[in-house]
């Protein structure tokens, strides 16, 4: 094993791009302060020391959701004692309230997918937001929710994309990729998007000029070989569009899902390990996420070192992955984020939405 990561330690050192058998073997050895080392020159190479953060809010629409993936803790049948669906006003409450905030910008949007709301609702719910904040730079639906509403409108997905940039919709967050492997899929997740069908959703979006992010959901049934492959896919997409900004690898957590009772959460080893494998393997990705809401805030500090770049923001109102109990705070503020990055040695940097710095502190 030393051997092999010899050899790939002597690619990445050149630029040499990684093979899928470098992935694997990558995964398979333990030798995790070297993967680190390794991350952490591929991520000063691309992106410095710079650290990106913004001040955002998540507004989940609804939790019913004709999904019932297995992996899930937030979605639930209209009959759930659970369910809740926001009303445009609720909607519009919530954002002003967060708005009070100057330093409020962004807005990330996802919601499960309602068995009865039209696809007009949620074109009006952006035209609304837009015209009604017209500075909040707005990111919003997954590939999976752009796929529902190209099935519940009859329309094809370059007519839904371009009808939701024409209302507001500015960038795509990288949910709902999971892992991009169809047989995995129809176990975990058989009523929403197909692999082919959240690739050409992303790269339709790039071709009318937005930018979109990718994800993967590690740690519940897929194998070692089955995350690399995820990670060629995304990349081979990269290649072809360059339309994606960041990636974010994301550890299942199987508390209050239909997989609680067999699947145990990953180790931080296994988070860090995963976190610089896809640094190494994406090398045409910009920007490496280490989600501090799944992975802490300590550790997502630590996974900076681990070739991450990226911590999200301040989050407040996230619904989706506080359902299935992660463990950290449901928000942070600015000046917490700003002093835990300046903690671990890096630069806190505040960024437009294309990844142009705007204020370092």
């Amino acid at each position: 094993m030393n051997n092999a990561l010899d050899m790939i330690e002597a690619k990445v050192l050149s630029g040499q791009r990684l093979t899928r058998e470098d992935g694997i073997a990558l995964y398979d050895s333990n030798d995790l302060a070297r993967m680190g080392y390794l991350a952490d020159t591929v991520r000063r190479r691309i992106s410095g020391d710079y650290v990106y953060y913004d001040v955002n809010l998540h507004i989940n629409l609804t939790n019913v959701c004709i999904g019932q993936c297995k992996f899930c803790a937030f979605g639930c049948k209209a009959t759930s004692d659970r369910a809740y669906s926001l009303t445009k006003q609720s909607v519009l409450d919530r954002i002003a309230k967060a708005a009070s905030d100057p330093d409020m910008k962004n807005l990330h949007i996802v919601s499960g997918l309602h068995p009865d709301w039209p696809y007009e609702y949620y074109l009006d719910i952006i035209k609304t937001i837009k015209h009604t904040f017209p500075d909040m730079h707005l990111k919003g639906f997954t590939g999976v929710e752009i796929m529902h509403f190209v099935k519940i409108s009859g329309k094809s997905i370059r007519e839904v994309l371009s009808e939701l940039m024409e209302a507001g919709l500015e960038t795509m967050p990288g949910g709902g990729a999971e892992i991009l492997d169809d047989d995995l899929r129809k176990k975990l997740c058989p009523n929403k998007a197909t692999s082919a069908e959240w690739l050409e959703v992303a790269r339709t979006a790039h071709k009318l000029g937005m930018k979109t992010n990718a994800s993967m959901l590690y740690g519940h049934i897929e194998t070692v070989e089955q995350r690399i492959d995820h990670l060629l896919t995304l990349r081979n997409l990269q290649d072809e569009t360059g339309g994606l900004q960041t990636f974010i690898c994301f550890p299942f957590e199987p508390k209050n899902t239909q997989l609680e009772s067999c699947i145990t959460r990953t180790s931080v080893w296994d988070d860090l390990k995963t976190m610089a494998i896809s640094r190494l393997m994406l090398d045409n990705v910009h920007n490496i996420k280490a989600y501090w809401v799944m992975l802490t805030l300590p550790i997502a500090m630590l996974a900076l070192g681990f070739g991450a770049n990226d911590i999200d923001g301040t989050v407040g109102g996230e619904k989706i992955m506080h359902a299935a109990g992660v463990s950290s705070q449901k928000s942070l503020t600015k000046n917490s984020l700003i002093a835990a990055i300046k903690e671990a040695g890096r630069i806190p940097a505040e960024c437009d939405c294309n990844f142009n710095v705007v204020r370092t502190f």
